[in-house]
C-alpha cells in the first residue's frame, strides 16, 4: 500500500493519495490494479464513509498506462483482455461507492488518470497551464482503454466528446472547464482538497453516475436522434479523408463511441477492452510510441545531446533575406533572440522583415497575438546591408543561394562578427560543411544548420557536424536549435546528408514510375495512399525542377574541383533524364509557369497532359506496387544513411524523416517502418522490388545486421 496513502478525517472523508513509488509519475503499472483493489475493499468495508477524494503526491495527477507494457505486448491474448478488464473493474467499483468520489488535480491528468477522473463524480482542478486533461491516446496509435470512450461520450454526447477522443487533446483547466471535461477550478494546489470536501458535504447523495441513473438520457441526443444520426453516417468518410484509412484507433473509436450508444453500459466497456488489446498489439501503436513518445522524448531530453554545461545565445545574423533567412529571422525573434538580417540591398533586408510582419498580421487575426506582441517581435530583428561589430554575435547564420562559390566568400567576408565563444552555421542542403569550413578561420566553430521551408511551419532542424566541428559547437548548436523552439536532428557530413538524399529518392522514384508508363494521376494516388503528405510530381513542382537541376550540377562541379566520382544521387536517374528535358522545354515548375503540372490565374493546377511522352514502357505497374516503391525507396536509403555513418541514432532517423520529409507518420519513420514490417518480410519484399525494378532497391544483407541487434533501438 505505500502506492497509495489512505487517510479518514473526522468527518468520514476518506483522502487517498497515490504516490507510486520509484518512478516519477503515478501510472498503470503492475501495482496499479492489486493496489486500487486494496483501496477498493477497504472503502468497500469502510464504516461511517462519507466521501473519497483522490489526490496525488507527485507534481502531475496521473500519467495514465505504462507505454513500455504495452510496447512488449506481443499478441491480444485472454491474459492481456483480462489484465485490461481487472483495471477497468476498479473504476467501475469505484462509481458504485454509496458516497461521493471526488479528483483533485493537481496536474496531469490524462489517459488512464483522466479515465480515473471520469469515473469520479465531481472533478476539481487547480489553475495552472500544466495541469492539462484528456485522452491522448489516439496520437499514440491506441484509444482509451479504462472507459475513457464510452465515459465521455455518455457525460458530454457524441458530437462534443468526438473531437476530444479523435484528436487527442490535451486541455488547459479554463477550457476543460468550459467543455464540461471538469466541474470546478480553484486557485492553487492546496485548495484542492478542501474544495473537495466542501462539495462532498454539500453534495451527500450526488453519487450515482448519471449513466447508472434511470432514464438516462446522452446529452444532446440518443442514438436514434436525428441529428446524432446524420454525424454517425457522416463521420466515417471524414475520418477517412484525414487518415486515409491507415490509423486503426481513430476509426475504433468512432466505433465503441457510436455503438456505447445504444448498447448497456457495461457491454460497452468490454467492448472498449476488445478494441483496446486489438491495437495494443498493432504496429502502428508501437511505431507511435516507440517514435512519438519514447522517441520525441529522447531528443526533447537530451539524451542525443552530447554532455556539457547549457548554452543560449543573445545575439545573431541571419545572411541573406530570401525566404529561408526571412524565415530564420522570424524563427529567432519569436523566441526573443535579437536578430541582424542581412541582404546586399536594404530593400531586400527590408522585404525579409516585412515576412515577419505578416506572419505576425497573421496571428493577430486569430488571436495568438497582440499588438504588443508584434511590435515586440518585430523590434528585434533589424535589417541591415552591413556586418555586425567584430566579436558581437554570439551566432551567425548563412542562409545564401546553394552556390559554393558564393558561400565561401559570404562566410570568410562576415567570420569577423562572430564573438569569441560564438558559432557559425550554414544552412545549406546538400554541400559538404567540411568543405565550406576551409573557407573559416577556425573550422572548429563551423556546422551546417539546415532548416525546411517554410521555416515557420517545419520546426526541425537538421545539424550537420564537420570533420573538424568541435563537440562544443555540437552542443551550442545542439541547444540554439532547442532555444528556437525546434527539433535537432544530428548527422554526420555526406553528401546531400540524410534529408536531402532520402526526399531526392522519393521524387526520383515518382519519375520512375512515369518511366515506367503508369499514369501521373496514379503515381500521386498511390503517395497519398501511402501516406506522404503530397504526391511526387506536385513536390517537384513546389520545390522547382531548375533547383533540383542546380544541386545537380553544383555537386558535378564540386566533383571536378575535387577530382573525384562522389556518385552523389546515383540512382536518381529517372530525375535527370525527364526534368532536363521537361526545363528545356520551358517547364520549370510552379513558379516559373508550369511543371508537371498546369495552374491556372486562380492558383488550380491539372496534371500537364503531355507527361505520356516520358513513358518508356506501358508496363502494369501496380498500385500496390506504386505505394511500396515509394515508401521503400525511402527507407532503403535511410538504412543505407545508416549503414554509412551519416545518421547516429535510429530516433532521429525517424523523426527526421517524418518532420522534415514527410515520411508517413503513421509508420513512426522509415527505421521504425522496417521493424513494423519485420526486418526479415521487408528484405524479402526489397529483393523482390530489386528483381522486378532495378538494384536501386538492392540492399546487402549486412546491412540489416544493426537492426537485428536489438541494442540498435536504443537513442
Amino acid at each position: 500500500m505505500e502506492d497509495f496513502i489512505y487517510e479518514k478525517d473526522a468527518n468520514g472523508i476518506v483522502t487517498v493519495t497515490m504516490d507510486m513509488q520509484g518512478q516519477n509519475a503515478n501510472t498503470m503499472n503492475a501495482r496499479f490494479e492489486p493496489g486500487m483493489r486494496a483501496i477498493c475493499d477497504r472503502l468497500e468495508a469502510e464504516e461511517g464513509l462519507a466521501g473519497v477524494i483522490f489526490a496525488s503526491a507527485k507534481p502531475t495527477f496521473f500519467a495514465g498506462g505504462d507505454l513500455n507494457d504495452i510496447l512488449a505486448t506481443e499478441t491480444a491474448d485472454e491474459a492481456t483482455f483480462a489484465h485490461v478488464e481487472a483495471n477497468k473493474a476498479v473504476y467501475r467499483r469505484l462509481e458504485k461507492l454509496p458516497v461521493p468520489v471526488v479528483s483533485a488535480i493537481n496536474g496531469a491528468a490524462l489517459g488512464g488518470g483522466y479515465e480515473l477522473c471520469l469515473a469520479c463524480n465531481h472533478r476539481i482542478v487547480v489553475t495552472d497551464p500544466r495541469a492539462v486533461v484528456g485522452l491522448p491516446e489516439v496520437t499514440l496509435g491506441l484509444l482509451p482503454g479504462a472507459g475513457g470512450v464510452v465515459r465521455l461520450t455518455a457525460k458530454l454526447g457524441l458530437e462534443k466528446a468526438l473531437p476530444f477522443l479523435l484528436e487527442g487533446k490535451q486541455v488547459r483547466p479554463d477550457a476543460a472547464l468550459a467543455a464540461g471535461l471538469v466541474d470546478e477550478i480553484v486557485a492553487d494546489r492546496d485548495q484542492l482538497v478542501p474544495a473537495a470536501k466542501a462539495w462532498i458535504r454539500a453534495n451527500p447523495d450526488s453519487h450515482t453516475q448519471p449513466w447508472d441513473q434511470k432514464g438516462f438520457r446522452y446529452p444532446g441526443g440518443d442514438a436514434v436522434h436525428p441529428r446524432i444520426r446524420q454525424t454517425a453516417i457522416m463521420a466515417p468518410a471524414m475520418l477517412y479523408k484525414k487518415t486515409r484509412g491507415l490509423l486503426p484507433a481513430p476509426e475504433k473509436i468512432l466505433d465503441i463511441a457510436v455503438t456505447s450508444m445504444k448498447m448497456n453500459f457495461d457491454a460497452a466497456l468490454r467492448m472498449e477492452t476488445r478494441r483496446f488489446i486489438g491495437l495494443m498489439a498493432s504496429k502502428e501503436a508501437k511505431a507511435a510510441i516507440s517514435t512519438f513518445f519514447f522517441g520525441t522524448q529522447a531528443v526533447k531530453s537530451g539524451k542525443v545531446r552530447p554532455e556539457g554545461d547549457r548554452w543560449q545565445a543573445g545575439s545573431a545574423a541571419v545572411l541573406g533575406a530570401g525566404m529561408m533567412g526571412s524565415g530564420i529571422a522570424y524563427a529567432h525573434a519569436k523566441r526573443g533572440l535579437p536578430t541582424q538580417l542581412k541582404d546586399t540591398d536594404m530593400a531586400n533586408a527590408e522585404r525579409g522583415k516585412g515576412y515577419s510582419e505578416r506572419l505576425c498580421d497573421k496571428a493577430l487575426s486569430r488571436g495568438r497575438l497582440d499588438e504588443a506582441g508584434k511590435a515586440a517581435l518585430l523590434d528585434r530583428i533589424t535589417p541591415t546591408t552591413g556586418n555586425a561589430a567584430a566579436g558581437s554575435i554570439d551566432i551567425v547564420i548563412e542562409a545564401v543561394f546553394e552556390d559554393i562559390g558564393l558561400k565561401e566568400k559570404v562566410i570568410a567576408d562576415t567570420w569577423p562578427m562572430l564573438a569569441q565563444d560564438g558559432i557559425y552555421g550554414s544552412n545549406t542542403s546538400t554541400l559538404p560543411i567540411s568543405i565550406l569550413a576551409e573557407a573559416c578561420p577556425d573550422p572548429t566553430r563551423f556546422i551546417g544548420l539546415h532548416f525546411f521551408s517554410p521555416v515557420d511551419r517545419m520546426k526541425v532542424v537538421e545539424i550537420i557536424v564537420g570533420d573538424k566541428t568541435s563537440e562544443e559547437t555540437l552542443r551550442k548548436a545542439y541547444d540554439y536549435v532547442q532555444q528556437i523552439g525546434y527539433m535537432p536532428i544530428v548527422v554526420n557530413d555526406a553528401r546531400g546528408f540524410f534529408t536531402s538524399r532520402v526526399f531526392g529518392t522519393f521524387m526520383d522514384e515518382g519519375c520512375q514510375l512515369l518511366s515506367d508508363g503508369m499514369a501521373p494521376a496514379a503515381i500521386e494516388r498511390a503517395a497519398w495512399l501511402a501516406g506522404m503528405p503530397v504526391g511526387p510530381l506536385q513536390v517537384f513542382d513546389e520545390v522547382s525542377l531548375i533547383l533540383s537541376q542546380k544541386v545537380r550540377k553544383t555537386h558535378e562541379a564540386l566533383d571536378q574541383r575535387l577530382g573525384v566520382d562522389s556518385k552523389f544521387g546515383a540512382h536518381n536517374t529517372a530525375t535527370s533524364r525527364i526534368t532536363d528535358a521537361m526545363i528545356d522545354m520551358g517547364r520549370g515548375g510552379r513558379q516559373y509557369g508550369g511543371g508537371f503540372y498546369d495552374y491556372d490565374a486562380e492558383g488550380g493546377r491539372t496534371l500537364w497532359d503531355g507527361l505520356g511522352q516520358f513513358a518508356r514502357g506501358n508496363s502494369e505497374v501496380s498500385l500496390r506496387d506504386a505505394i511500396d516503391r515509394i515508401l521503400y525507396r525511402q527507407a532503403i536509403e535511410t538504412l543505407r544513411c545508416m549503414d554509412e555513418g551519416v545518421l547516429n541514432t535510429e530516433v532521429e532517423a525517424n523523426l527526421g524523416g517524418i518532420f522534415a520529409i514527410g515520411f508517413p507518420a503513421h509508420t513512426g519513420g522509415a527505421i521504425q517502418f522496417i521493424r513494423g514490417e519485420g526486418i526479415e518480410a521487408f528484405a524479402a519484399r526489397a529483393r523482390e522490388l530489386a528483381a522486378e525494378y532495378g538494384d536501386r532497391f538492392a540492399v546487402p544483407d549486412s546491412i540489416y545486421d544493426r537492426l537485428r541487434d536489438d541494442k540498435a533501438q536504443a537513442a
